[in-house]
């Protein structure tokens, strides 16, 4: 984030940003009040003002994660004119995005597992993050006309990007990745194919 941006924040929008970033890179539960108020570069005092608990920071990171879901989402619509084009945006989130999938994962992905295993109340309303994606993706493929499968296909579809981002970890290879993004796009290919066929 500019210099120019980062002025124009309040504190609460910036505790919020570390927050969602140190979750990401570290874990929920290996962050500390500490760790976000070192971040930000603020004392204790103001840090509490704005956040009584983690689980309020938490809360406060889903929400922001849906929003920029929500707004990548809307911005996939306006660059494709077409269901396919907009499909493919998201499967090419992974080449994006790979410099940071190789170091830390998914972001929603990670953050889901974690909260699973800490069987944390917060669990479902991260989840809310793969149900826009997966509610997004079978709109897509409603529009293409697979209407009957189109559930299917944006739950298989999600199913194989969390798989990618997952290996992507264990094996650092952007060849890789662009190689499953190939196969992936070329998946996307023969559904139509099939559909257009049948």
């Amino acid at each position: 984030m500019n210099t120019k941006a980062r002025n124009t924040q309040t504190t609460k929008e910036r505790i919020i940003e570390a927050a969602d970033d140190l979750f990401y890179q570290k874990g929920y539960e290996f962050t500390s009040f500490a760790d976000i108020a070192d971040e930000v570069k603020i004392s204790r005092g103001n840090f509490y003002h704005h956040f009584k608990t983690k689980d309020d920071i938490l809360g406060a990171v889903i929400s922001h994660r849906m929003n920029k879901t929500k707004k990548m989402l809307k911005e996939w619509e306006d660059e494709s004119k077409d269901a396919e084009g907009r499909i493919r945006c998201f499967i090419h989130i992974l080449i994006a995005n790979y410099a940071k999938i190789k170091l830390y994962g998914c972001p929603v992905g990670t953050l889901t597992t974690e909260l699973a295993k800490l069987d944390h109340a917060s669990q479902e309303d991260a989840n809310q993050i793969f149900t826009l994606f997966r509610k997004w993706l079978s709109n897509q493929f409603k529009e293409l006309g697979l209407k009957k499968e189109a559930d299917s296909l944006a739950m298989h579809l999600l199913a194989l990007s969390q798989g990618v981002a997952t290996m992507a970890t264990a094996f650092p290879s952007e060849a890789y990745v662009k190689q499953e993004v190939n196969h992936m796009n070329e998946w996307l290919r023969q559904q139509i194919t099939n559909h257009s066929n049948n």
